[in-house]
This record gives C-alpha cells, structure tokens and sequence, in this order.
C-alpha cells in the first residue's frame, strides 16, 4: 500500500523529489538503458535488468516484450528524469520520454540493489500526452 502511495506522489507530483546519491546512481542506469534501446542493443539493456527479470524473461523473450508492450521505451527520441525517491532498499525513478511514434509517456521504473549495483525490477508506463521532453 505504501508502495503504491509513493507511486502515485512520484506521478502526481515529480517535481518535489531531488535526487541524493541512490536516486542520481539508479536514474543513470535508466537512462543508460534507453540509450541501448536506441542502439538496437538489447544485450546492453538486458544487462541493466534485476534477477527476478532475467528469471521471467530469455533475452530474446525479453526484446520482444520491450518493442510490443512498451514502443516508445523501446525506440524514444528523447527522454528525461522527472523525479526519484528511495523507499527501503528500492528506488522509483519517474521519467518522461517520447517515443519515434510521436507519444509521449510517463513511465516509473522500479530498481533494486544487486551486488552493489542498481538494476531495473519493472517499470509501469502510462500516456503523457501534454509532456515535451
């Protein structure tokens, strides 16, 4: 439930988070990713993914769901952070991208440590229609 809550001040208000050290470390590793989709290398990307990911998805299971279910992650022209907050062992990242396709969204992306490093345990997007990145 508070998990939730958090979610929804992040996407209510994104603006009021500043980033410390964890928050800056995980919204990089985001940011990094989306970079990979827009090479086209989904290795890369799917080096930024959590255990738990990996556990659901082969790499090529993994691409396919990125390019079908998330279009404007998988090939964006432009993103930013929005805003992130550390709740526990876990950080939100909120970031605004625009897809090739011309829509923007909001997406809040879900990190947890593994073995000292920040790695993506899922991400939620939703249509941001009135967003320039």
């Amino acid at each position: 439930m508070l998990r939730a809550a958090l979610v929804l001040l992040l996407l209510a208000a994104p603006g009021l988070a500043q980033p410390a050290a964890d928050e800056k470390a995980a919204g990089e590793l985001v940011l990094r990713q989306l970079e990979a989709f827009r090479r086209n290398d989904y290795d890369t990307a799917y080096g930024f993914a959590s255990t738990e990911i990996k556990s659901l998805f082969t790499r090529q299971s993994f691409e396919r769901m990125v390019r079908t279910g998330y279009p404007e992650i998988a090939d964006s022209t432009r993103a930013r952070i929005a805003g992130a907050s550390k709740e526990a062992d876990r950080v939100y990242v909120v970031v605004k991208i625009r897809g090739t396709n011309g829509t923007h969204i909001e997406a809040v992306y879900e990190m947890v440590r593994e073995a000292g490093a920040w790695k993506i345990n899922g991400v939620v997007a939703r249509t941001d229609p009135g967003e320039e990145v």
